[in-house]
């Protein structure tokens, strides 16, 4: 252990002679030491980052650790513009992270979520000083969990993360005026406690007045929508093998970009790279045993990892394999690797488990199939079952109640009590027989649905639950799909759920819930042949879904035998 020095806001040139500014903690004894790089757009004393991986211990540990405002945002110069800059200044600053006094060279590079983007986009730049990376709870496509998914917008995501981007972009812009910037951020002010109740609700969504209003950046699904080529500066999805460095890919099952951080470890192991995976019970940037309405044990805490130490512990461990393979470790011998190639968080037993793959190659697709009656089996339906409708109205959406999503700080995440949602007309219910024996489902989760709508276009939302012995029904993983349709036919539509690893327990129950919206975390579907950058009016939508031996609806869940 070793005491530690910080210094604050040194520069870094990037290559446009742009000065992005850095703090460093270093240990005061003689080097060399490796170099740990986080590069984020939060404010570089941000909490999260202790949550993360803590600076002081890292550097007491004998690691110069180094946290860098991105390019114009708080001490860093420049113009901000979310990812359009991440590659090269990822670049350029690896470089001079290697060269700092006491270096040994090796960098590598940790963060979540947005800063974990920035170290997928530096490693695709190829600077030669980076040796791993160590992305948590972000995604690979941003098209599936970012910017949209399933074709619909991340709506309380993207407007509510821009919106609070605003503070830092209208201080500087009415740096000169500060009566100006007073009113300006005190109209954003009201703008970001209102949204709940009038922000998310306002039109058109997809050219959202609240940011068109304050003049300022959105996350990117409007750019994307304007300049799909703009889209590659945070898409990691197709690109893996272009990375030929070791990754540890931490993510949560209830996070916002839960099934990004499931294809980053398995593509990254398909293009014969050396990757771990850690899945978590945990919401976006929460490591917490509580999560929702579910209290998972302390085990699962990100201060506990089943007891194998913090994440900045397993991270400290798993990085110096890499960037100092000659360190000795805490018996005076060399380090040794913490952790297996896959460790999974499986809820409903909450346990942690070892595996060495993903996805299992044991796990069984199996069909349950929607049935009359709101039953769901394992047989499929017979002859003349027929179907069940509902009438889905944008002006009275069905609200966001929990799961992997990420929105103003009013609606609560995770696995929540489902309620209030199955006790509406416009959310069809399924469940299945109460279980002889434990359940489990571990892998990707698909729903197909024969549905007709008479809208030109909607949205169909699949939702997996258990149901405990006492009724409660907790919500597991869910997923949407926007279509095009033509009036009262029906067609089949894939509704991807992402993953999960959960065991449905002796005597709960499989549910099933389908519906037209989940509001606000996904935009409102209008129901009109207008686009969301333009459409301001709507019209309810009649749906119709089918489940006879023709028209098979059902849910395919990959359930593990027991051994």
């Amino acid at each position: 252990m070793s005491d530690v020095t910080i210094e604050y806001d040194l520069p870094a040139t990037m290559r446009d002679g742009t000065v992005l500014r850095v703090d460093v903690y270093r240990p005061t004894t003689s080097g060399p030491w490796p170099v740990l790089l986080s590069r984020l757009p939060y404010g570089k004393n941000t909490p999260l980052m202790i949550t993360l991986l803590d600076p002081m211990g890292m550097a007491r540990k004998g690691t110069i650790v180094v946290v860098q405002d991105t390019r114009g945002r708080f001490a860093s110069e420049g113009d901000y513009e979310p990812w359009t800059f991440e590659s090269d200044d990822g670049y350029d600053t690896v470089r001079w992270a290697a060269t700092l006094p006491d270096s040994n060279g090796s960098v590598g590079m940790y963060g979540a979520s947005y800063f974990g983007n920035t170290q997928w986009m530096a490693a695709l730049s190829k600077p030669p000083e980076l040796k791993a990376i160590a992305p948590t709870i972000t995604w690979s496509d941003p098209d599936d969990g970012l910017f949209s998914r399933g074709g619909a917008e991340e709506l309380g995501f993207n407007v509510w993360w821009s919106l609070w981007q605003g503070f830092d972009t209208l201080m500087r812009r009415h740096a000169d005026d500060p009566a100006a910037g007073a009113a300006a951020l005190a109209a954003l002010v009201r703008d970001v406690d209102g949204l709940a109740t009038t922000g998310y609700w306002e039109l058109p969504s997809g050219r959202h007045p609240a940011l068109q209003r304050h003049q300022i950046h959105d996350l990117g699904f409007e750019r994307s929508r304007r300049e799909p080529e703009w889209t590659a500066s945070c898409r990691v999805a197709g690109r893996h093998g272009e990375v030929d460095l070791p990754s540890l890919n931490i993510g949560g099952w209830y996070d916002a970009f839960c099934q990004g951080t499931l294809d980053n470890f398995t593509a990254m192991r398909a293009a014969g790279r050396p990757a771990n995976l850690i899945m978590g019970p945990w919401t976006h940037g929460r490591f917490d045993a509580q999560v929702g309405d579910v209290n998972f044990g302390t085990a699962a805490s990100g201060e506990a990892l089943g007891f194998r130490g913090t994440l900045t512990d397993i991270q400290h461990g798993w990085f110096l394999q890499w960037l100092a393979p000659d360190a000795e470790g805490g018996d005076g011998g060399p380090v040794q690797p913490l952790l297996p190639p896959v460790l999974l968080f499986v809820t409903g037993i909450n346990e942690w488990r070892e595996e060495q793959e993903w996805p299992l190659s044991r796990a069984v697709d199996t069909e349950f199939f929607l049935r009359a009656d709101g039953r769901l089996t394992n047989d499929p339906p017979q002859e003349g079952e027929g179907g069940d409708t509902y009438v889905y109205d944008p002006a009275d959406p069905v609200p966001t109640t929990g799961g992997a999503a990420l929105l103003q700080e009013e609606f609560r995440l995770g696995p929540l009590d489902q309620a209030r949602v199955e006790a509406r007309p416009d959310v069809l219910v399924y469940t299945a027989e109460p279980l002889a024996e434990d359940v489990e489902v571990t892998g990707r989760i698909r729903a197909f649905l024969h549905a007709a709508t008479d809208a030109p276009t909607t949205d169909w939302v699949v939702r997996l639950c258990d149901v405990d012995a006492d009724g409660a029904s907790i919500n597991i993983v869910d997923g949407v799909v926007r279509v095009a349709a033509s009036l009262g036919e029906f067609a089949e539509h894939e509704v991807d759920l992402w993953s999960t690893s959960h065991v449905f327990r002796t005597g709960h129950r499989v549910r099933v819930q389908v519906t037209s919206s989940n509001f606000p975390r996904w935009d409102r579907n209008l129901n009109t042949a207008e686009t969301a950058e333009r459409a301001t009016g709507w019209r309810p939508a009649h749906q119709e879904v089918a489940h006879d031996a023709a028209r098979p609806s059902r849910i395919t869940l990959p359930v593990v035998p027991a051994s």
